[in-house]
């Protein structure tokens, strides 16, 4: 029986395209570090070097950890006194990049029906970000963290998207068994592979990645709004 709900985020939730955002986060970011001392092209750089080695993180250590060993491999050990003030950014300015992202819905009412009927929730964006930064892409989509019973950020996981370690983590944390979760995402190659766990997916196709040549028929798919009609008519599951 069907009891868990995992979420992603960009591009599901908060609808976006992906390139739009990224100008507008990047953006933001080289305006607050460079008094910080940090050259943006060298900033970017050490970003994405960053990002990478998230995502090609083995379970050894958090994602975090490996984000700031990249990081300061490209700045030095100086660079890891600053974490605090990214926070800071990531709490504050990063609100500007929402020019990135396009108009959407407020969407705590469906959630919080969703509880209502005993449905557990997840979000579970890929973690890159920390939690920070989560709340703040969250708002925008009129929810918070404490919509979720499990939210995934660079403090909590050790595995990135589409790796299926990343998704198992999550259902552990809940405990919870794949055959009772369904995953919706907007991402072929990062949120589709969730299938296989055993767990059921759902494709929103608004802000569809990675569909390219891909035949979609394969999964239940449908817009963002043709989600909500789904889960709306969810059944109570309280006993």
């Amino acid at each position: 029986m069907l009891d868990t709900l995992l979420f992603d985020l960009d591009g599901t939730l908060l609808p976006m395209v992906q390139r739009d955002f990224t100008q507008a986060y990047f953006a933001e970011l080289v305006r607050f570090a460079q008094p910080l001392g940090y050259p943006p092209q060298a900033l970017i750089d050490a970003l994405w070097r960053g990002v990478q080695a998230m995502v090609d993180n083995d379970g050894r250590a958090t994602n975090r950890e490996r984000f700031w060993a990249s990081f300061a491999g490209s700045f030095g050990a100086q660079a890891l006194a600053h974490e605090p003030l990214f926070r800071q950014f990531y709490a504050g300015p990063f609100h500007n990049a929402r020019r990135g992202v396009l108009p959407c819905r407020p969407l705590g009412n469906l959630m919080a029906s969703l509880r209502d009927k005993g449905y557990t929730l997840a979000l579970a964006t890929n973690p890159l970000f920390p939690l920070e930064g989560v709340r703040t892409r969250l708002s925008w989509a009129g929810l918070t963290d404490r919509d979720f019973a499990w939210v995934t950020t660079y403090d909590n996981s050790t595995y990135c998207k589409p790796h299926p370690r990343y998704y198992l983590d999550i259902l552990r944390a809940l405990g919870k068994a794949p055959d009772n979760c369904l995953m919706c995402g907007n991402d072929v190659a990062e949120d589709m592979p969730a299938a296989q766990t055993g767990m059921a997916v759902y494709l929103v196709t608004d802000c569809l990645e990675h569909g390219q040549g891909v035949d979609i028929g394969q999964w239940p798919h449908g817009s963002l709004a043709e989600l909500e009609k789904k889960l709306t008519a969810l059944p109570n599951i309280l006993p």
